[in-house]
């Protein structure tokens, strides 16, 4: 699995000083994406799956009071409990998941919840993101992100297309060494206490870029 490694930023943090201890994420998450797309080769959305650490998940799970016997699974009323709980968005939030073109940013629309699972301790929920309207597939981008870089996405390949598109995703991984300098170099600019109070949006350095092409433009 590569993860995005958490030992790079601390480095960093020793030798940057206090501000840097915000530039390591406090959440992981396994991330893997299915794209809906119809007969026309129009993208209809994006199921996004997070799949959360277990220290987060048993975070959540003392919050609400949920496995009390402590084997790392919930029963049927506990996990009807946790139904939809990611998906309480504040204003302005977008939900870290990005589609473009040409680095334009297309809308997307209230998420969906299709479900939520609980296995070995861990959470993984999965909703649905509709593009505001369908897009041609072929050409799009599409980025899983915290601008904050609080929580990392762990992509690693994993991007579903229907079987029948002649549509292919390829992903291109983030460039850790680039981002770990942008965010070194974002601090150094800082004082402690704008560090702690305006925190530079570097998450989208570390994401990892799906792109769709498409035989004949699909």
């Amino acid at each position: 699995m590569r993860i995005k490694p958490l030992l790079a930023p601390l480095a960093l943090a020793a030798a940057i000083a206090p501000a840097m201890t915000a530039a390591h994420p406090h959440i992981f998450v396994d991330l893997s994406l299915s794209l809906r797309i119809d007969d026309q080769g129009q993208l209809l959305g994006v199921e996004v799956t997070w799949a959360y650490d277990d220290f987060y998940s048993l975070l959540i799970f003392e919050d609400r009071a949920l496995d009390n016997d402590f084997d790392g699974e919930l029963n049927a009323p506990e996990l009807q409990q946790l139904q939809g709980f990611d998906l309480n968005w504040s204003d302005g939030f977008e939900g870290d998941t990005y589609v473009t073109r040409s680095e334009t940013p297309l809308a997307l629309a209230a998420p969906q919840p299709l479900s939520t699972e609980v296995r070995a301790g861990r959470i993984t929920t999965t909703h649905f993101r509709p593009l505001a309207e369908p897009q041609d597939v072929d050409g799009l981008t599409i980025q899983i992100y915290d601008p904050t870089y609080y929580t990392a996405y762990d992509l690693e390949m994993r991007v579903q297309l229907p079987t029948a598109t002649n549509c292919v995703a390829s992903v291109q991984e983030a460039n850790l060494d680039q981002a770990y300098t942008l965010v070194e170099e974002s601090l150094y600019s800082l004082s402690t206490a704008e560090a702690e109070d305006a925190f530079p949006e570097i998450g989208q350095s570390f994401a990892d870029t799906v792109r769709i092409s498409c035989a004949h433009g699909s």
